[in-house]
């Protein structure tokens, strides 16, 4: 199916409602393809309400729920990086898999961030 699609008559309202749309596809495809954003959504089951016991205030469970949410961001970059590279070519090309390896990389960056902020707020509150 291929979308029509006229920048020139893409402003106001109507290019808030086509942004709106498109990320909603973005997501519904990183949900369907993706199995790690599956299991990091499933996670939110977990994270936000533990994220409420343990955050202080306001502030700290917005925190913890956001560096969260930053994963999230990642992944679905890395799901793009990946995309695009896979409908390049299906062989093996070093570049292909460099670009692959650092969304890889990417994501386990955004996890370690993840690892610190709650260590952190963990260890303030336990420790």
């Amino acid at each position: 199916m291929t979308v029509q699609y006229d920048k020139a008559t893409n402003t106001g309202v109507h290019r808030l409602v086509n942004a709106t749309r498109f990320s909603l596809r973005g997501f519904h495809a990183a949900y369907r393809h993706e199995s790690a954003f599956r299991q990091e959504t499933a996670g939110l089951l977990v994270i936000i309400p533990a994220a409420m016991w343990l955050g202080n205030d306001a502030v700290e469970v917005a925190m913890l729920i956001s560096v969260y949410l930053l994963v999230f961001v990642v992944e679905l970059l890395n799901s793009g990086i990946e995309a695009a590279v896979d409908h390049t070519s299906t062989e093996h090309h070093d570049l292909a898999g460099r670009a692959k390896d650092l969304g890889s990389a990417a994501v386990c960056s955004a996890l370690v961030i993840f690892g610190l902020v709650w260590a952190a707020v963990i260890c303030s509150r336990f420790v």
